[in-house]
């Protein structure tokens, strides 16, 4: 077990990752956190559900080299309040307000308690993950002022960006404090994207579900599909089928491969390198297109579902996929070589928005933007969950933090993806049995999926009620602990070197804001 403490019984979860569950009291939260902290660990994923009439439930996902446990906290049904554990892990902070905005759950002590996610969109006194909410009878008018932290000093001012942006692109609201063009601090504000997610699963079936988990953040369809599936599977104590599993990792590498060339194109882009940008993206294209003519769908929706997969892969798709690969080694090999060449591209990425390891460990920076800051963690390689066990994943780590490493992480995964996906190809050998696919699950059940998505870990939890549907489903995407990150890497740069800092996380909204 990862962790050990008097109050704390653990029970395993599931087969495929190694992860625990135990309940405890309030009072022990901060012990165990700093227990975890101080071995190496990090918080995962922090979310709230209503257990009325026992009370509320806190839930807590923390995580070491040994395991990830699900920490569940029994709070009050009448004051709902709970240690704050920002301090120990200050990538709570916004999760603990998003918590507050939804269920009314307090975190006690804390240094920030402002609105996260309510927008004035229900009154400030109800909360709409609540089992007794009405939306209908809970609509407001009321302000939504928000407190930015003011930023005084002489030659200090602020320039205001968004929530509206040109382009097509998801609302997000900037708040930048400089002297001339120097950033001396940048305040996001999100939450524009809120959709009410968690609380539509509420009346979904789990087939349904699995729909709505594919498009929490549609760049990342496979990841979170894969980790819904992986989290039903996980209560009905089922394993899918061996060739299911190998799909679900070759689409999972497509999508990576197809985000990865697509970034790459816009770090070009922003650093006026058109050519690079037109280059990368007809190669994403052309990934898309074979996704579609192979899959059914550009973006892979709806290819993983609990239980299986929906697709199937042939001797002649073997082989498209076999000369994509040969094809985007030879011309992302050519282009990495011209960015690598290019003195205005280098002099804009080195030295650019850097993290350095020490603030990426502090502050709990994952992912890919994790690995370019020596954070050397992958879940498919330490929690290497079935079929990943078997590939020997190379894991792309590097150390600057800043432009410059991240567009390095991102060629060196691209390529790695290719490599795995032939790897991948060798094992679809021969076809199985179709799945019986889950319809339902079993009652009072609990799982936890994890998967290691082009941007970072994707999880999501599953609670399913006394009849087995589905009670509380809480996704939870890297970006929630990657934006807060953002605000310190911009510092001491200039404020047109922005978007180039923004696009090299490239961090989602929409999975943020649920």
């Amino acid at each position: 077990m990862p962790i050990k403490h008097p109050n704390l019984k653990l029970s395993r979860m599931t087969d495929a990752i190694p992860a625990w569950a135990g309940e405890i009291a309030p009072d022990d939260l901060h012990e165990i956190c700093r227990q975890v902290r101080d071995g190496g660990g990090r918080l995962v994923a922090l979310w709230g559900s209503d257990a009325r009439p026992r009370g509320f439930m806190l839930h807590v996902v923390l995580v070491n080299e040994t395991g990830m446990v699900c920490l569940n906290v029994l709070l009050s049904a009448d004051q709902p309040a709970y240690p704050d554990i920002s301090q120990i892990f200050p990538a709570a902070s916004r999760m603990q307000r998003a918590a507050y905005d939804l269920l009314g759950l307090r975190a006690q002590d804390a240094p920030d308690q402002r609105k996260w996610l309510r927008h004035a969109a229900w009154a400030s006194d109800s909360f709409p993950l609540r089992k007794d909410f009405d939306a209908a009878a809970n609509r407001t008018q009321e302000a939504d002022a928000y407190p930015f932290v003011q930023v005084e000093g002489q030659g200090v001012h602020e320039i205001p960006v968004g929530p509206v942006h040109a382009g097509i692109i998801e609302p997000g609201h900037f708040r930048f404090s400089v002297i001339g063009e120097r950033v001396l601090r940048l305040e996001e504000r999100l939450g524009y994207t809120h959709k009410g997610i968690e609380k539509r699963f509420e009346s979904m079936s789990l087939q349904q579900g699995a729909k709505l988990a594919g498009r929490v953040s549609g760049d990342s369809t496979v990841a979170y599909a894969w980790a819904y599936a992986m989290a039903a599977e996980s209560i009905a104590g089922v394993t899918p089928p061996s060739r299911a599993l190998w799909l679900r990792a070759l689409l999972l590498e497509r999508e990576r491969v197809a985000n990865h060339l697509g970034d790459l194109g816009y770090l070009g882009n922003d650093v006026a390198l058109a050519f690079g940008f037109a280059q990368f993206w007809m190669l994403k294209e052309q990934v898309l297109r074979n996704n579609a003519t192979l899959f059914g769908h550009r973006y892979l929706m709806d290819k993983i579902v609990p239980g299986g997969v929906t697709v199937s892969l042939d001797a002649g798709g073997k082989r498209v996929i076999e000369e994509e690969c040969a094809m985007l080694e030879r011309e992302v090999g050519i282009l990495r070589g011209i960015y690598e060449e290019h003195a205005g591209v280098q002099d804009r990425f080195i030295g650019t928005g850097r993290v350095e390891p020490k603030l990426a460990a502090q502050l709990g920076l994952c992912g890919m933007a994790g690995r370019a800051s020596a954070q050397a963690w992958d879940a498919r390689v330490q929690f290497a969950t079935a079929p990943y066990d078997k590939l020997d994943v190379r894991m792309a780590t590097y150390r600057n933090g800043d432009v410059a490493a991240r567009v390095i992480v991102r060629f060196d995964e691209l390529f790695e993806s290719l490599r795995l996906q032939r790897e991948i190809l060798t094992n679809l050998i021969h076809e199985e049995d179709a799945p019986a696919l889950l319809e339902k699950l079993p009652a009072n059940g609990f799982g936890i999926g994890m998967v290691e998505g082009w941007r970072g870990e994707v999880m999501v939890a599953i609670h399913t009620d006394a009849e087995g549907k589905l009670g509380r489903v809480h996704p939870h995407d890297p970006s929630w602990q990657n934006w807060p990150l953002l605000e310190h890497a911009i510092i001491d740069n200039i404020v047109p070197d922005f978007p180039l800092i923004n696009k090299s996380f490239n961090l989602s909204y929409s999975g943020q804001d649920l």
